[in-house]
């Protein structure tokens, strides 16, 4: 009979942390869900010639638990077969639940990593579709169940992605699309 409660206890405890978590959110007053970026926000690079202006953003109801956050900023669509990470941030502390955003990503909270891109660097860089083609782009915040995610700053992208899988109470995502250009 004991054994029976203890499932039980456990499943109520998975649905309670499963709604948490359903709650969490992100959102932008830059960029809005599902809506096209303009073009400031592309890189200045590779023929675009965009700001590299990252939104804001600003999250609410994290999962309880949370102890530290990540920001990842990735191309679903990039001719790679395996898409393109263009921003990788983690160890935001728990007390922070938004970014400014600005050029080149704007200002960090202190103690955040920006870990590499596909690029094989640091920092954050807007999206560059090619020429005619439209993609998709996820902006996700991460809550995490550590303070520190333990990884190396020069990490692959794929590397620290395994980690916030590793560690993830819950995820927020923001969709948006660049493209096509001419």
């Amino acid at each position: 009979m004991k054994f029976h409660h203890t499932l039980a206890v456990m499943a109520l405890a998975a649905q309670s942390l499963s709604a948490q978590a359903a709650d969490f959110s992100v959102s932008s007053n830059t960029i809005k869900n599902g809506a096209t970026i303009g073009a400031d926000m592309y890189w200045n690079n590779f023929g675009c010639s965009g700001k590299n202006v990252m939104p804001d953003l600003a999250w609410k109801d994290a999962p309880a638990g949370t102890k530290s956050f990540a920001v990842t900023f990735y191309d679903k669509d990039a001719p790679t077969g395996s898409g393109f990470w263009h921003w990788v941030a983690y160890d935001i502390p728990a007390s922070v639940t938004n970014l400014p955003g600005g050029v080149n990503g704007g200002t960090m909270p202190a103690g955040t990593v920006e870990g590499h891109t596909d690029l094989g660097k640091p920092g954050f860089f807007g999206p560059c579709p090619p020429v005619g083609r439209e993609h998709n782009y996820v902006y996700t915040v991460h809550a995490l169940k550590v303070d520190k995610l333990g990884v190396d700053k020069g990490a692959s992208p794929a590397f620290v992605g395994f980690n916030l899988w590793m560690h993830r109470l819950g995820e927020a995502t923001l969709k948006v699309k660049a493209g096509p250009r001419q």
